[in-house]
This record gives C-alpha cells, structure tokens and sequence, in this order.
C-alpha cells in the first residue's frame, strides 16, 4: 500500500498503538538493570561490564534521534514507524538469543536504533493526526507508558528473571511489538513524504562517533590502560568539537548546538546534566547494590527499585506552585543539594538496614529526582522563542537521553575504578561510588547561581 494513499482510521486507536512503541521504549531502560547480575553469569562476564548492555542501547537511542524525524518527513511517518517497531522486535528476539556479551551489545544497539526512531516518530504521528483541541486528550493516553514504565520496569525485570529465565526480559517484547506492526500499518493514516534538504550526514557522523568514543573511554575506567583512555577521550573531545564548529557554517545542521548560546536552554541543559548524570546512575547502580552487595533476590531488589518512579506523579501536582513561590533558581539551587544528600545516602545502606528504611531512602530518592528533571525541563524551554521550539525539544531530548547513558557509564566507570580486580564489587565499593557520586549536583550549583530572577519567570509566574 502507497505511503499516501487514503486511509480513514478510528483516531482513538493512533494513541493506543502509539503507547504501544513509548511503553516497550520505556520499559527496556529500566527493566534490564534488575537482571543485570543473572546476566553476567550467564555470559561469563562481570557486572561491571554489563554495563555496556544498558548504556549501548540509551547511547544509540540519542544518537539517531536527530534523524528520526529527517526520515520521517524524507519517507512517511507510518512507514517509517512500522519499520522502527520491526526493527526493535526483532533487536529483541536477538537480545533474548544472545550468548555473549559482545552480541548482546551489538544486539542491543539494533534495539536502540529502532526505539530511537519510534518514540519521536510516533510524537510526530499524533501532533500531526489530531486538530490542537483534541491533543490533550490524546497525549493522555501515551504519556501514561512514560509514568508506568519505570514504575513496572524493575519489579517486572525481578520476577522474570527469578521465576523465569533474564532471556524472557526480551522475549516479552515479541507479542507487543507485532501487534503494534499490524495495527499501525492498518490504523495510522498514511502522510505523504515530503521535499525536504539532505541530511547532514556527515555531521550527524562527527557527532555519533565522538559521543560514542566518550562513551568507551568512560566504560574503560578501570579495564584499559590510561594512555588509551586518554587518547579516546581526547579524539571524541576533537570530534565533538569539530562537529561544532562545523554545524555554525550549516543552514540544516544534524543538531542545532547553536541553542546553548539562549541563556535558560543552556544552564537547565548543561548545568542540570550534570545532575542528571548523577541522578541516572543509580538506574544501574541501585539494583547491584541490593543484589551483590546485599544480597537480596532479583524480584525483592525489583520490588524496591520500582518505588523510585512513585514520585513522578506527585511532583507533577507540586512542582508548579514551588515554582512561582521559590522561582527556577532557588528550586534548582535546593534540589542540587536535596540530590546530593540522597546520593550520599545510599552509602549509608548496611546489612542492617531494615527494607523500610531502604524503601523510605528510595521514594525520597524519587521525589528529589523528579523534582530536578521537572524543573530543569521546563526551564530548558521556558524562554526559547517558538520559531525554535523544534529545535530544541530535539535537541534537549538528545542531551536528556546521553545523561542516562553517561550516567550508567559514570557509575560502571567508578566501580571498575575503585575494584578493578573483583569480579563482585564489595558494599564498600558501592559506598564510595555513592559518595563520589554525590559531589557531582555540587558541580552544577555556580551554573544555577547564574540563573537571573527574569529567566523562566513567564513560565513559573514567579514575582519578579
């Protein structure tokens, strides 16, 4: 069937097969880290070097969203999306198969790639297929998966992997993702493609490569020598770079960097990453913790991990009245600190410590978290004129999801540091882990300090 032929669908189903691609995208960020020990067994590997599992598959998901939506236009967004579904089901199904480390990598690089091009496409897909006046509505409905993923991620991990096997974290992929194909090829209103300019390839390159020699060089700590360490870093540092000062001369660049000269945009992003480095280790760090360190069962490391996502909801509801009493600055100064001191506290968890105190730890731990994303996110967009809107939700939405990945490759990269020779890191190897991590938020303070009662303020409706 042509791309643009006709096609009347009940438009209430778009949202449902929608949520269908975000909640699969959703789920696999978090529910791998639950299972991250059983894994390395299986693989004749180490949990540190498990890592590469989690952060390959975020990495790849923001490194390709900048061409997602160039695809989308250039072939068709139903096409292009049925094509993402198909390539992260099938990412799955290998993912479940895999018998080493190196093809599970690999495995789920493909995974990432399809998810990186289903989320922003499948945005796409709704602001395009309803008039504005329904778009609440429909946004309901696939903002749900975002809310629900990491609250089932863990727990669903756990007893998967306890009661089954860790292969069947993939496998669960399968139904949902051929029900999505079927239904978005027969559902989703086909667009025609549009005339749009060449895709700046090799930009898009130059800053692929670089964020992912980073990314190695980080993963390294601890396992290779420094002089390759410091010459990865050093060549992704120049690519990065490059692709800067190669993007100013561009009308059509891959990633408009430009936008870190707006004053809010680039403090919420640049200053508020460094929070969320911190802040998103614990994604992979939290469950070893529990599991190696404490020894506790997959499904009981899961059914305390999971209470983290508890407070998305509830900041929701608070963080907009704290804006217009505290204003941006004082908010995001407060939740630095708030975060640094919850770091701090999971070097406190003992052997001792009763699951309460540990359950209590981490949805405190979720509120403070929440609360800084939330903030710095609306922040990022506060002051950023509509003409670039676009831009910089892409752009943001790219630097958001290298914090996850950076922050899982932070995390393995202080392990591998502080116990370079242990195939299990000790409690104490996590202690220092979390006090290192919890210098981190502090890094961003003198950012936030910079921040002027005017930024943001026609957003929070704080009095100037």
């Amino acid at each position: 069937m042509a791309d643009d032929d006709p096609l009347q669908a009940p438009r209430m189903l778009i949202p449902l097969i929608v949520a269908i691609a975000f909640l699969m995208e959703q789920l696999d960020v978090t529910i791998v880290t639950t299972a991250i020990p059983d894994m390395a067994r299986a693989l004749h590997t180490t949990a540190v070097h498990m890592s590469l599992a989690v952060s390959a598959y975020i990495l790849t998901l923001a490194v390709f969203i900048p061409l997602s939506g160039w695809c989308a236009d250039r072939f068709g967004t139903r096409r292009v999306f049925t094509a993402a579904l198909a390539v992260f089901t099938f990412g799955s199904a290998l993912c479940g198969m895999a018998d080493s480390l190196a093809m599970l990598v690999a495995t789920r690089v493909l995974q990432g790639l399809g998810g990186a091009m289903m989320t922003p496409v499948g945005r796409l897909i709704l602001l395009r297929s309803f008039p504005r006046t329904q778009l609440v509505r429909a946004m309901t409905y696939t903002t749900l998966p975002a809310i629900v993923g990491p609250v089932i991620g863990p727990l669903l991990g756990g007893y998967l992997t306890t009661y089954l096997s860790w292969r069947w974290i993939f496998y669960i992929n399968l139904p949902f993702g051929l029900i999505g194909m079927l239904l978005a090829y027969r559902f989703v209103t086909p667009l025609p493609a549009k005339d749009v300019p060449p895709f700046d390839l090799a930009g898009f390159t130059l800053f692929g490569v670089g964020v992912g020699l980073l990314q190695l060089s980080m993963e390294g700590v601890g396992h290779l020598p420094w002089v390759a360490l410091t010459t990865l870093a050093a060549i992704a540092v120049g690519l990065v770079l490059g692709f800067a000062w190669r993007g100013r001369a561009q009308e059509h660049p891959a990633v408009d960097l430009g936008l870190l000269r707006e004053r809010a945009f680039a403090i919420a992003t640049m200053a508020g990453g460094l929070c969320r480095v911190a802040m998103n280790a614990p994604v992979y760090l939290l469950p070893l913790l529990l599991q190696l360190g404490l020894g506790m069962s997959p499904v009981a490391s899961g059914s305390l991990t999971f209470l983290s996502a508890f407070g998305a909801p509830l900041i929701r509801v608070v963080v907009g009245p704290a804006l217009r009493h505290l204003g941006f600055r004082s908010l995001l100064i407060g939740s630095a600190l708030a975060c640094s001191a919850m770091l701090a506290s999971f070097a406190l968890i003992g052997p001792q410590t009763s699951h309460l105190r540990i359950a209590a730890v981490i949805v405190l731990f979720g509120l403070v978290r929440s609360t800084q994303f939330m903030t710095s996110n609306t922040l990022a967009y506060a002051d950023v004129e509509p003409w670039r809107l676009s831009r910089a939700t892409s752009l943001g939405g790219l630097l958001q999801q290298l914090t996850v990945s950076f922050g899982v490759s932070f995390g393995a990269a202080l392990l591998g540091l502080f116990a370079p020779n242990r195939l299990a890191p000790a409690l104490s190897t996590f202690h220092a882990v979390f006090f290192t991590l919890a210098g981190l938020p502090l890094l961003a303070l003198p950012g936030f300090a910079r921040l002027r009662r005017t930024d943001g303020a026609i957003v929070s409706g704080h009095r100037i």
